[in-house]
């Protein structure tokens, strides 16, 4: 199995780190880079400011937990989509803006390939897991509209990335797609095939 992972900000770096153990090539693709602030919220060590966030976690997987990954430190672009996601058993996204998560879409309907998506509220107040044939990309409030600094929504942060990665392994094992809403309250299933 192959899993690729688009965006691995703190959602994506997280659900990933959870996703360690399964049986499969675990891929990542992000453009950006660690910031110091980024420690607060998402699954990178110190040492990894200033590096791309694909490679960084690259690297720390193989080194924290001997376990091989690959990387693709680039912006995923209607240009690239098809390269990238080539191959993939299973597309995991954990963007942060509406039209990533469009391009992905778009990609994972065309090719038939199946995608699971991990979102925020802007707020910090709920979060989804949502097979792609049953999401819509909505925009942010305003471009760029930061919903995972600081730290402030970690430990929700925490449980969507949980309810994301057990999505992941449930798909891989029994080929259930489930979706979830969650809160810091509940995690409720809403939906599964």
């Amino acid at each position: 199995m192959r899993i690729v992972f688009c965006g691995v900000g703190a959602i994506g770096s997280t659900a990933a780190l959870l996703c360690r153990n399964l049986d499969a090539t675990l891929v990542f693709i992000d453009f950006d880079r660690v910031e110091s602030k980024n420690l607060l919220s998402q699954a990178y060590v110190k040492p990894s400011v200033g590096k791309n966030k694909a490679e960084a976690l690259k690297l720390q997987f193989h080194n924290l937990h001997g376990v091989k990954a690959e990387s693709f430190g680039v912006r995923l672009t209607r240009d690239n989509v098809e390269a990238l996601c080539k191959g993939a058993d299973l597309l995991v996204d954990a963007f942060d803006n509406q039209d990533s998560r469009q391009l992905l879409s778009d990609h994972a309907r065309k090719t038939g390939t199946p995608l699971v998506h991990g979102a925020v509220s802007a707020d910090g107040t709920f979060g989804l897991v949502r097979w792609d044939e049953r999401f819509v990309p909505d925009a942010e409030d305003t471009q760029g509209q930061a919903t995972c600094e600081g730290g402030e929504h970690l430990p929700f942060l925490g449980l969507l990335a949980a309810t994301l990665a057990r999505t992941v392994q449930d798909f891989l094992k029994h080929g259930v797609k489930r979706d979830a809403f969650v809160n810091l309250l509940a995690v409720t299933p809403v939906a599964a095939d």
